[in-house]
C-alpha cells in the first residue's frame, strides 16, 4: 500500500492508473505530526460569472431598503434560506467596460481595454490569479479555471476563461466536468479519452483504491471514518452521473416520438456536476483558486426557453422578460444549492468549508447593454464580510475593483490597487 504522509498532511492512495487525494483527518494526522502543531485550515475563493446579465427590474432588492432590513427580490426568492449568508451589492460598475456583450472578459481586471496605443484589446492580470500567486504555492494546482462548453454563445465575450495572467494573456478553462473529473482525479498517464472508455465501461477509480483504504480504516476514530465514508460516497456518486452520461453519448438516439435523453449534461445538471468538483478539489485542497463562467445557453435550453440568450437580454415586457425571470430563478436555485454544498463539509477544526471561502457570483454585464450596475452577490468568511445585508454603495459607479481589492485584502493578499480600483469597501467589514 501507499501511504505517503508528508503531502500537506493529507493521504494519496494509487492504485491501477488512479490516484485519489483524501480530505484531512485528524486521526492520521495525529499519529504523523504528533509533535507538531494542529493545522491551520486554509481560506479558499471562487468567483462566478455569467454572461448576459439578470432582469433588473425584478432581481435587485428595493434601494430603499439597505443593512440588514430588506427583503430578497423575486429574481433572489431561492436564497431566502441564505439571507442571513448573503451580501447583495448594488452600485459598482467597471468605467472601461464598453462592450455590452462581454459579461466577463474584464470582470476580475478591470483593465482599459485601449490602454495601449495602437491596440484595439488590452487586458490584464485578474483578481483570482492575484490570490493564486500565493495561495497556489501549497497546493497541486495553482489554479483551477471552469467553462461551459457554450462560452461563446453565452455573452462572455474575449477570453478563455474568467482568468488572465501578469501579461494579460487569457488562461484556458476546463469546458466540461468530465474533464475537470479526470484532472482531479485521473492519473496523468491515463488519457482523458481512456478514462471516458473506463467510464463507459462503468468501472470506477474508487474500486482500485477502497481495497487499500480499508487498511487505513483501523486508525481512524469514528469521527474520520464516518467522514471518510461520506467523501467516498460523494465522489461515487460523481462518478456514476458521469457515466451515465458517458454511456448516453456512446448510443445512436432512439427513433421515437418522445424526447430524447441528452448525449451530455444539460446546463442544470453540468453546473451542479461543477459545484460537487469544485468542492471536491477544495476538500483534497488539490487548489484553493477557482473561477467559474457558468452555463448561460444551456442552462436555458434545460429550462425550454427558446430564445437564444442575446434575445432574451435584450427583453421589453412579455415573453421575453418572462423567459429572462425564468432564467434569473434558476441561477438563484443553483447558487442557494452550492451555498448548501459548502456549508454542509465540515472543517478539521469545526467550521464548515463555507466559513473558509470567499464566494462572489455576478457579472460585468447588468442588463441590456447597461453596464452601470454588475450584479453582485457574496457569500462565505474567507474574506471578513459581515453578511446578511443590502449595501448600496453612495457613489453610484464605484469601480467594481474596489470590491476585488477589499476581498483580495480579507483574504491575506498584501494589495493596495487593482485594475481601476479607487480603494476599498469599508462597508463590508464595518
Amino acid at each position: 500500500m501507499t501511504i505517503h504522509h508528508n503531502l500537506n498532511r493529507r493521504t494519496v492512495l494509487k492504485a491501477a492508473g488512479t490516484s485519489l487525494a483524501l480530505p484531512f483527518l485528524p486521526s492520521l494526522s495525529r499519529r504523523a505530526f504528533a509533535a507538531e502543531a494542529a493545522p491551520v485550515v486554509p481560506k479558499r475563493m471562487i468567483a462566478i460569472s455569467f454572461g448576459y446579465g439578470i432582469t433588473k427590474e425584478t432581481w435587485f432588492p428595493d434601494p430603499t431598503k439597505t443593512g440588514t432590513e430588506f427583503t430578497l427580490s423575486e429574481g433572489l426568492k431561492p436564497l431566502e434560506r441564505h439571507k442571513s449568508r448573503i451580501t447583495i451589492i448594488q452600485g459598482l460598475s467597471n468605467k472601461f467596460s464598453n462592450e455590452g456583450h462581454w459579461g466577463s472578459t474584464f470582470y476580475l481586471t478591470g483593465a482599459n481595454r485601449y490602454a495601449v496605443p495602437g491596440l484595439n484589446f488590452y487586458n490584464s492580470v485578474s483578481a483570482d490569479q492575484v490570490v493564486a500567486e500565493e495561495y497556489g504555492k501549497h497546493t497541486r494546482f495553482t489554479s483551477l479555471q471552469l467553462n461551459s462548453k457554450d462560452n461563446y454563445e453565452s455573452g462572455h465575450g474575449p477570453g478563455l476563461s474568467l482568468a488572465w495572467n501578469r501579461q494579460g494573456k487569457p488562461i484556458a478553462g476546463i469546458d466540461t466536468s468530465l474533464a475537470l473529473f479526470h484532472k482531479l482525479f485521473g492519473d496523468d498517464e491515463t488519457s482523458l479519452e481512456e478514462r471516458q472508455r473506463a467510464l463507459a465501461e462503468q468501472r470506477s477509480v474508487l474500486d482500485a483504491v477502497l481495497v487499500e483504504a480499508k487498511a487505513i480504516d483501523g486508525k481512524l476514530s469514528a469521527d474520520d471514518r464516518r467522514k471518510l465514508d461520506e467523501y467516498f460516497e460523494s465522489i461515487r456518486e460523481i462518478e456514476t452521473r458521469l457515466a451515465k452520461d458517458e454511456a448516453w453519448m456512446a448510443r445512436p438516439k432512439p427513433k421515437a416520438e418522445v424526447k430524447q435523453p441528452a448525449a451530455e449534461p444539460n446546463g442544470i445538471e453540468e453546473t451542479r456536476l461543477m459545484q460537487s468538483l469544485m468542492i471536491a478539489a477544495f476538500r483534497t485542497d488539490s487548489t484553493r483558486v477557482i473561477t467559474y463562467r457558468q452555463p448561460h445557453w444551456n442552462l436555458m435550453k434545460a429550462l425550454d426557453i427558446d430564445y437564444h440568450p442575446h434575445d432574451v437580454s435584450h427583453y421589453s415586457p412579455g415573453s421575453r422578460m418572462e423567459a429572462s425571470q425564468k432564467r434569473d430563478l434558476e441561477m438563484s436555485r443553483l447558487l442557494a444549492e452550492f451555498i448548501d454544498k459548502l456549508a454542509a463539509v465540515k472543517e478539521a477544526d469545526g467550521s464548515t468549508l463555507l466559513d473558509n471561502v470567499s464566494l462572489s457570483f455576478g457579472s460585468n454585464i447588468c442588463s441590456i447593454h447597461s453596464l452601470d450596475n454588475c450584479p453582485t452577490i457574496l457569500a462565505g468568511g474567507a474574506a471578513g464580510v459581515k453578511h446578511g445585508r443590502h449595501v448600496v454603495l453612495a457613489a453610484k459607479q464605484t469601480p467594481l475593483c474596489n470590491l476585488w481589492v477589499t476581498l483580495m485584502q480579507g483574504l491575506g493578499i498584501e494589495v493596495d490597487a487593482h485594475g481601476d480600483s479607487t480603494g476599498t469597501l469599508g462597508e463590508l467589514t464595518a
